[in-house]
């Protein structure tokens, strides 16, 4: 069954732009990895605050994303920019809807 997943990454003290740089790098990744979209949200209250979203049909693509080597050597290397512990979660998709929008008019 299709799934988001979501982890949410917390910076450390005076590292939210790198942390933010960081994770621009390794979320396309997933997109090699089967997943369909990817986003990174930052929040505006709190700074500090990134959230991580990947679209996968399968739990297995995501588990070899997130256990794959290069998701492996990024924890490594960014360690110091984020707290831990990271618990990523799983979530079904239930439900989806989309405006697209051309020229700034809903179509």
């Amino acid at each position: 069954m299709a799934g988001v997943v979501h982890i949410p990454w917390y910076a450390t003290v005076w590292r939210s732009d790198r942390l933010e740089e960081a994770l621009e790098q390794i979320a396309p990744l997933a997109l090699r990895h089967g997943a369909t979209e990817f986003m990174v949200h930052r929040s505006r209250d709190d700074p500090y605050r990134l959230l991580q979203m990947s679209w996968f049909e399968s739990k297995l693509d995501w588990e070899r994303y997130w256990n794959g080597p290069d998701f492996i050597a990024w924890r490594a290397e960014y360690s110091s920019f984020y707290q831990v512990p990271v618990l990523y979660i799983w979530h079904d998709l239930v439900s989806y809807g989309r405006l697209e929008i051309e020229n700034g008019v809903p179509s």
